[in-house]
């Protein structure tokens, strides 16, 4: 990785030019139990889409219990903008279910007494969680420092040369950006992040117009678009 100081100028030029290109979304008031959910749509997929896909949960069943009790099928209906919206529907199911069988009730708002690491703990046993859901939660919820990572997240902050291309340790990753990037900055790192990567670095990213497009590698290595226009036959 570059040195501690070569990265700490990288990261706050990136933020400050996504700064200028993207707004930072509301934060939502949310409960514990929303944000794990919320967590789970959001996990590889952008934030309108997670916005959306939660949205239609929230009004198209009557509350968690129903969405519980409903069939994968009826509940990815409603997760139709994300990607592999099946298993994301069986993973909120299982979600549910795991914490109505634990608690009998959809209330996770004590786990944040319980102190950052052991309620994070907590997240972490559930089976449909996974280390996205737990970080998410963390910085959302338990007013705790953590920068939640997908595929797609660390794809692109290899690009922009941030990590290593032979680095696929999400934790590794993870744990250095939260070194250098401050705990009140994380939330909105995050969001500039998602929007970048979900407007133009995607699968086929769309370099020109990009705002980081002379910081990223993979752009620099594209062939230069021609301006000309073709001659009249």
């Amino acid at each position: 990785m570059p040195a501690t100081m070569t990265k700490q100028k990288l990261l706050s030029h990136l933020l400050g030019a996504l700064k200028k290109q993207y707004d930072p979304p509301t934060e939502p008031d949310r409960s514990v139990l929303d944000h794990l959910l919320y967590a789970l749509l959001r996990e590889n997929a952008s934030r309108k889409a997670a916005d959306r896909a939660y949205r239609n949960l929230t009004e198209r069943f009557f509350d968690w219990n129903e969405v519980r009790v409903s069939s994968a099928v009826e509940v990815a209906n409603a997760l139709s903008d994300l990607p592999q919206p099946v298993a994301k529907a069986q993973r909120i199911i299982g979600l549910l279910q795991e914490v109505f069988e634990a608690n009998y009730s959809f209330d996770l708002d004590g786990l944040p007494k319980k102190g950052v690491k052991p309620a994070a703990r907590q997240i972490a046993r559930y089976q449909a969680s996974s280390d996205f859901a737990v970080s998410w939660v963390t910085l959302k919820a338990l007013d705790g420092h953590a920068i939640p990572l997908d595929d797609p997240a660390l794809r692109t902050l290899k690009r922009l040369g941030v990590v290593e291309q032979h680095e696929d340790n999400l934790a590794t990753v993870q744990a250095s950006l939260e070194h250098h990037i401050p705990k009140a900055k994380a939330p909105l790192f995050v969001e500039l992040l998602n929007g970048l990567i979900h407007d133009r670095c995607g699968d086929s990213p769309r370099c020109n117009g990009c705002p980081l497009k002379s910081d990223c590698s993979h752009a620099a290595m594209k062939p230069a678009e021609s301006t000309r226009r073709p001659k009249p036959r």
